[in-house]
């Protein structure tokens, strides 16, 4: 199931996967949430996974970081995750389920002109390191994927947030990793495949960067 405010993009993914169930709908309030989780056990009679992969970013220092952006950035990046984690969790416990929270480099360092967004990811990281140190004796696991530049929309945005077209954004994003190129989706969704698997039944409580080494040193 893929929950979403965008009736839009959700639908364009509802295309290319026709087995996923689109929920759409504002989740930054503990009973969407909760109905969120109610509706994917009616849905497919279990929950196994959970992934919190919603983001919001905006370019600002602490002066120019207003209380909306303050609020807004915590409430989507990191009290939904809390949220959908705790209405999860009962339900995860009795499949020995995962929790994949998708953060940030910028979770582990700073990172300039993103006061709220490194505040939230960080937050996101240590919540996930607490809850898995809580779980582990449930048998529930929590980690932590943590990208560096990926390309999506929220690249883009931030890079016209700069005055930079779409070309350029890519340019100086493939630039700045110590690979000579952005991470792709694909990649991540692969270490979150590979961290919901039974492979994986000993790493929790993990953040793992995958950002092309730019955290590395």
């Amino acid at each position: 199931m893929a929950a979403g405010r965008d009736a839009g993009r959700t639908a364009d993914l509802a295309s290319e996967s026709p087995s996923v169930r689109i929920w759409i709908g504002d989740l930054t309030s503990s009973e969407a949430c909760d109905g969120l989780i109610a509706d994917c056990v009616k849905a497919f009679g279990r929950l196994d996974l959970l992934v919190n992969n919603a983001g919001i970013y905006h370019a600002a220092n602490a002066e120019e970081t207003t209380d909306s952006i303050w609020h807004q950035t915590l409430a989507i990046n990191l009290t939904t995750p809390f949220l959908l984690s705790r209405a999860a969790m009962p339900l995860l416990r009795l499949h020995k389920g995962v929790i994949i929270n998708i953060a940030s480099d910028w979770g582990l360092v700073g990172g300039r002109n993103a006061v709220a967004y490194c505040a939230s990811k960080g937050g996101l990281v240590l919540m996930g390191k607490a809850m898995a140190l809580d779980h582990a004796p449930d048998g529930v696991r929590i980690n932590a994927v943590c990208p560096g530049d990926v390309e999506t929309p929220m690249l883009y945005r931030s890079g016209a947030a700069h005055g930079l077209d779409r070309q350029t954004a890519l340019r100086e994003a493939n630039t700045s990793s110590r690979t000579g190129r952005v991470t792709t989706t694909a990649e991540v969704a692969a270490l979150v495949a590979f961290l919901a698997s039974d492979q994986a039944a000993q790493i929790n409580g993990t953040a793992i960067p995958i950002d092309g080494g730019n955290t590395a040193g």
